[in-house]
């Protein structure tokens, strides 16, 4: 059993390196910020420029919402560039900067707090293809930060209030963990659940229940094995979900059995949903908006809390959104008297409201509306609190994601169960946010998927000494490890993240592993004593990247986990490859999927027998560069760049042609690669002609996604045999089950073989079972 002294030394790794990781992403961003031009930011994603205020309003908390758009006087099209914001990140609005005053920009990123003052801070709220709306809190000091210049430009910034709710949750942990006195039932309830979680205690026998009435009878034996496994555990149960098992399938029928009154659920539990990312949150909700009425006639009351990423697409995310149904409550009519006064009093101020001709006013009269704003806001939440209070009381689920599940609006607020989906790409720090509110938990995830992307872990192999060191493949350089500024997860990861320490492989397992003063080993396993008992251990974390579902898995065995073995989504012959070497050859394929092609689509047609063969026949095709000096060239300044491959490019553009020519539609297929420089020279090549309705993006943008037909750019081509993140055997994962029907992969085999012996039994699988094609380009 974990003793106290044990649970400290755990919470002091996990602060020590969440303190690691706070930094690396602050000196990221003030690095990037000043020593970065206007141009090369927004190339990077950082930046969005030339933008114009369309409108001010005020959102839930009082905040100021701003929303930009790209103004047809300075853009020939109103559709943003590739960037990185997602709903959640940390962002500022400040003055446009052009080429010719790059020296002033940079002035304004370190400058006077003068400068500060008038470059509001605050969250993306939405962000759509033309549009993007920044919230911003209102400021305790005067607000004087909402004088906006007609031309901005939005900024990317490290984002502080994660880590801070994450230290904070760390503390509570702590408190209540070690010698905390608890009297209220719920809160005995809760500390079991945690006790159990730290290894305090071990889990208690699960209940059998002798008959389950499943609401989808079409759930395969194992789903109906992971549904049974979650009720019938008391405190904390484990679903692995490898690609297109129907995890989230899963999920849902376990929503619909612990929300209804039955034999094996005496009654209807109050749960609280959340997600890793903005995106897996709304999945759900969709997934439950679309369920039919119960007996009763009545439909699950699901609100959801914070970013809704598809607010803009789908209209019933909308109207579940908290934000939503506070306006349609009775006590919301005097609210929204105060909000549009507030509204109206912000549009004079900026100049930007109805009616409003020229700039906003100076001076005394501009100081007695910003009095009469703060005024207006303090009336405002609090009567939007009572409004909150009386939605969320009637609510049975409540979705959010795990850092939102923090905020004021479920304050005070308990639940009986937890569901977290995506577990295995959220920090475990993240992941205690909305534990502390419940008395059960269930975790969901596929640990041979991309972990958590981190910062800090130091890529150079020269420094093993530090304790934040992961393992690196043999070339990589730090460098390349940092190069890539693409969307973070839980949000969303950046596209070259960490890597794994879970590859099952010996000889790339042990590389790199760093040892500590004082702890021997770290990592967590059940030690199993002379009875056979098996007690869980707890020992501090080696990185970040360690998640709550392996730790748990790690501690208590394979017991406190179901996997999903039928898959729904690949070709059989696309899922032989992962199934035999990550999922232990039980992943299989259900018989609807499993000799699927492009040619059973209807919109195909091949326009001649070789066309038939050749192209939508062929669930797997591989095209080897080895031998055309495909080589891949650095972009960027010295080893900080990216890096990209203009003739592996050129193949996946022929391909893409030929894929279209037969009838396969853009939208049905994806391309994929490592490397952000490759997905904007793919972009540039292949966007003019498809538009966006093909899919271009990084590896970790295409997690949890699919695609009729995927095209995988591996990039590395060189003499050194360096392979870099293509060693990462869970980025190739995911990369590869993206496909349903068809997958081809474009690479050197040459320079590829050399990353280890993963990718070599990966080349010699594609060698015995793809169409293997000659890449030469005539």
């Amino acid at each position: 059993m974990a003793s106290d002294i044990q649970i400290i030394e755990f919470i002091a790794r996990h602060r020590l390196l969440l303190s690691k990781e706070r930094e690396a992403e602050i000196e990221r961003s003030s690095l990037l910020l000043s020593n970065c031009g206007p141009k090369l930011l927004e190339q990077k994603g950082l930046s969005l420029g030339g933008l114009g205020i369309v409108g001010i309003n005020i959102g839930l908390g009082g905040k100021t919402l701003v929303e930009l758009e790209r103004p047809t006087a300075y853009h020939s099209s109103p559709t943003f560039p590739p960037h990185t914001f997602r709903p959640g990140d940390l962002a500022r609005i400040e003055a446009n900067v052009s080429g010719s005053n790059v020296k002033r920009a940079k002035k304004n990123v370190s400058g006077s707090e003068k400068t500060k003052a008038v470059q509001p801070e605050g969250v993306v709220y939405k962000v759509s293809d033309t549009r993007i709306v920044i919230a911003i809190e209102p400021s305790e000091s005067g607000s004087e930060d909402l004088d906006l210049p007609e031309r901005c430009r939005v900024l990317k910034l490290a984002n502080s209030v994660t880590y801070d709710r994450m230290d904070k949750a760390l503390g509570q942990l702590e408190r209540r963990s070690i010698g905390g006195k608890v009297e209220d039932k719920s809160s005995i309830e809760s500390d079991h659940l945690l006790q159990v979680l730290l290894g305090k205690i071990p889990r208690s026998p699960s209940i059998p229940l002798e008959s389950i009435t499943f609401f989808d009878e079409t759930l395969n034996s194992s789903q109906k094995e992971a549904v049974r496994f979650c009720l019938e555990s008391r405190e904390v149960a484990c679903i692995h979900g490898p690609p297109g098992t129907g995890k989230t399938h899963t999920l849902i029928e376990i929503i619909r059995q612990l929300t209804t009154i039955s034999s094996a659920n005496p009654k209807s539990l109050r749960l609280l949903v959340c997600g890793a990312s903005n995106l897996s949150v709304d999945n759900i909700l969709e997934r439950l908006l679309a369920l039919p009425a119960g007996e009763k006639g009545d439909k699950l009351k699901v609100t959801r809390i914070g970013h809704p990423a598809r607010v803009m697409a789908h209209e019933g995310i909308l109207d579940s959104t908290l934000e939503v149904k506070a306006t349609r409550t009775d006590q919301a009519a005097l609210a929204k008297d105060v909000k549009n006064e507030l509204e109206i009093t912000l549009g004079i101020l900026s100049g930007k409201g109805k009616g409003v001709k020229g700039k906003g006013p100076r001076g005394a009269e501009r100081k007695k509306l910003w009095d009469d704003v703060k005024a207006l806001r303090k009336e405002y939440r609090q009567r939007e609190g009572g409004v909150v209070k009386s939605v969320l009381a009637e609510s049975q689920i409540v979705l959010a994601t795990c850092h939102s599940a923090g905020g004021r609006q479920l304050r005070n607020h308990d639940f009986d169960v937890v569901i977290i989906d995506e577990a295995t790409q959220a920090l475990e720090a993240v992941c205690w946010v909305p534990i502390f509110k419940a008395k059960k938990l269930i975790l969901a995830g596929d640990p041979m998927q991309l972990p958590p992307t981190i910062l800090s872990i130091d890529r150079d192999p020269k420094k093993k000494k530090d304790v934040t060191v992961s393992k690196t493949p043999p070339g990589e350089k730090r460098g390349e490890a940092k190069s890539e500024l693409a969307p973070k997860k839980s949000g969303d990861t950046s596209d070259e993240g960490g890597s794994s320490g879970l590859d099952s492989d010996s000889s790339i397992q042990d590389e790199g592993v760093p040892t500590t003063k004082g702890i021997t080993k770290l990592s967590l396993k059940a030690q199993t004593p002379k009875d056979g008992t098996a007690r869980p251990t707890l020992q501090p974390p080696r990185t970040l990247e360690t998640t709550l579902f392996e730790r748990l898995e790690k501690m208590y065995g394979s017991n406190i986990k179901r996997m999903l073995q039928v898959q729904y989504r690949m070709h059989s012959q696309i899922c032989e490859f992962p199934s035999k070497t990550l999922y232990s050859s039980k992943l299989s394929s259900h018989s609807s999927v499993k000799c699927h092609l492009l040619r059973d689509l209807p919109n195909t047609h091949a326009k001649s027998e070789e066309d038939e063969k050749e192209i939508l026949a062929t669930p797997v095709v591989f095209f080897d560069t080895a031998g055309c000096e495909y080589f891949e060239r650095l972009d960027g300044d010295g080893e900080e760049g990216s890096r990209c491959n203009e003739n592996e490019a050129t193949v996946v553009k022929n391909w893409v042609e030929q894929l279209v020519e037969v009838g396969v539609t853009p939208d049905q297929i994806a391309v994929i690669t490592p490397y952000q420089a490759q997905v904007t020279l793919l972009t540039s090549l292949l966007r003019p002609l498809y538009g966006t309705n093909l899919e271009i993006g990084s590896v970790d943008g295409m997690q949890g996604r699919e695609k009729e037909a995927i095209i995988i750019s591996l990039v590395r081509s060189n003499n050194t045999r360096e392979v870099g993140f293509l060693k990462e055997r869970r980025r190739l994962n995911v990369a590869m089950t993206r496909a349903k029907r068809h997958l081809c992969v474009v690479g050197d085999s040459s320079t590829v073989c050399h990353g280890g012996s993963y990718l070599r039994k990966w080349l010699a699988w594609l060698e015995a079972n793809a169409d293997v094609r000659y890449a030469g380009l005539e």
